[in-house]
Parts: structure tokens; sequence; C-alpha cells
């Protein structure tokens, strides 16, 4: 059975910091978000973590060739086709009430449990980690043949996550001609709410979840990373966060098929939170942010208003 470490939350709210992280640790290994898999790689071939474009990494054809035998026996279609139907925030209390699934939900999640069966397979790790962070897609996995899902629900303070979602960010994995999304802080608070109640719903409905915040993690990375290996059942020894320094990282190079530029970045990476919000996001936009995700706010431990 293939032990997979799920990162969820909102995006940009420092899951590819922490999937890198967990990648450095023995007995890991780290995919990236294979939710994107599907277009950008096996169709659009962009570049994989390590530089190569996805047709020439030597790892993902070896876990394509384990998989379905090729990446080309994959009906990407099909897959786009059972993503519509039921990987949608919006189906989520139908997937939360379920008590038998669906085929399509089944038949969805096979997708993903070949993939991460082979990936363990030729890398060897005794974990895999997906940091796909859709909160659907962690409800259909649930139902996954074959997995044993665990999942890491990573919250960050929705105004800093606000304020990132507004900047310009390029994707260097389509070599400067494609930009990562961008939400309104409007936007983005009403998305943080719901993908991270989903998260809530997730543990309700016996999956194993364990919450971490962003802030928390940067605070004391070693602590933090100890504590994910005991709930991904990974045994540690100082020897293993060798590669943690005072305040950064020393990173290999990993094999993320999509998600964050971060996922690029090799050698000494400096661990600090970005705090940019805090001066550069203008007040009326943090009091709204602050006014939207307020019960939550609370229920995690923030201030409801916090000004520069």
């Amino acid at each position: 059975m293939a032990r997979v470490l799920y990162l969820g939350g909102l995006g940009r709210s420092g899951t590819t910091l922490v999937e890198r992280l967990l990648g450095e640790l023995p007995s890991v290994c780290a995919l990236g978000e294979i939710v994107h898999l599907w277009q950008r790689d096996i169709r659009d071939n962009e570049r994989c973590g390590c530089g190569a474009r996805f047709a020439a990494c030597t790892f993902w054809r070896r876990v394509g060739d384990r998989a379905f035998g090729g990446w080309g026996n994959v009906d990407v279609d099909r897959v786009h086709e059972l993503r519509d139907a039921v990987e949608r925030t919006r189906f989520i209390p139908r997937l939360a009430g379920a008590r038998i699934p669906d085929p399509a939900v089944r038949e969805y999640a096979s997708f993903y449990a070949r993939i991460y069966a082979a990936a363990a397979e030729v890398s060897g790790a005794e974990v895999v980690v997906d940091s796909s962070k859709h909160s659907a897609l962690a409800h259909v996995l649930r139902w996954a043949d074959g997995v044993d899902l665990r999942v890491v629900h990573v919250v960050r303070d929705p105004r800093g996550v606000a304020y990132s979602w507004t900047k310009t960010v390029s994707r260097p994995e389509a070599d400067g001609a494609d930009e990562m999304t961008r939400y309104s802080p409007g936007r983005s608070a009403m998305l943080w709410n719901a993908h991270n109640a989903a998260f809530g719903l997730l543990a309700r409905r016996g999956v194993a979840v364990r919450r971490i915040r962003y802030e928390q993690f940067l605070a004391d990375p070693r602590a933090a990373l100890t504590d994910l290996a005991d709930f991904a059942g990974i045994p540690l020894t100082d020897r293993d966060l060798g590669f943690l320094g005072d305040g950064y990282a020393d990173l290999g190079v990993g094999h993320s098929a999509a998600g964050n530029p971060m996922r690029f970045t090799v050698g000494r990476l400096p661990l600090r939170r970005d705090d940019a919000w805090v001066r550069s996001l203008p007040g009326g936009q943090r009091r709204l942010v602050g006014a939207v995700c307020g019960p939550m706010l609370r229920a995690y431990g923030y201030p409801v208003f916090k000004e520069a």
C-alpha cells in the first residue's frame, strides 16, 4: 500500500516550502502537484523540478512505464472528464457525505493511486508527497484503493495569502511564457474560508489530518519536520536533519512535477517568513480579508485585525 502525505490548503500558503523540506528526509519522495501532471506535463511537456522537460526526465519516464506502461497510454481526456465530474469544490458536501462512492470517484482516484505506487517503487521511498493542495481532490483520494492517505493541512494568515495572490509571478516551467493565476483579496479570502473548512470536514470523515501553520513551521522547521515525520511514520535521527542550518536549508535536486517556482531551487534556501503583506497590503484590503475570514482566523489563533 502506498503511503501518501497529501499537502492541502489554499495556494500561496507555503505548501511548496513544506514539500521541499519534506523531500530532503530519508525515505520520502516529493512529487509536486500531481493534480496538474495530466495537462502540464503529459500534454504540455513542461519542466520537471530537475530542469528537464517531463518527457526527458528519467524519473518520470520510469514512473510512467510502471504505472501505465508509458505515459502515451494515459487517456488524458478521460482524466479531465472525471475531474470535471467529481473534483470540484462544490462537490465536497456530496463527497464528504457519501458512504459508498460513485464509480467515477473510484476511477478518478485510481489514476493517482497508480502514480503514487509507481513513484514509491521507482524511488524506493516509504512515503510519497503530493502537494496538489486541492481540498476536493483530498476528499476523492480517501476512496483510493491501495493508498494510506495522511493529510497535512497547511494554513497561513489569509492576509499574507491575499497579498501573494495579487503579485505577478512568472512560471519558469513555461520558459517565461506564462504567469501564475492572480486573485483579488476578496476572492482569495472566500477561497481561504472554503478550502480550509473543507479540510476540517475531511478530518471528521476519519482521514488522518495534521494541521500546521506556515508561520509556526518557519519559526522552528526542525521541530515541525520532526512532528510531520512522526505523523508520516518515518523515524528520524539528528543526522537526517543535517540539511537544516540556522535560518536556511540546503536543498538537492527534486522531481516536482508542478507547483511554485521554488521547486527549481537547488542549494541554500533562506528560511524566513514572508511578511511583506504587513507593510504592502493596503489597510482597507487587510480589514476586508480580516472581516471575511474572522471566525476561522480566531479558530486558527490569528488576530482578526492586524494593522501595519
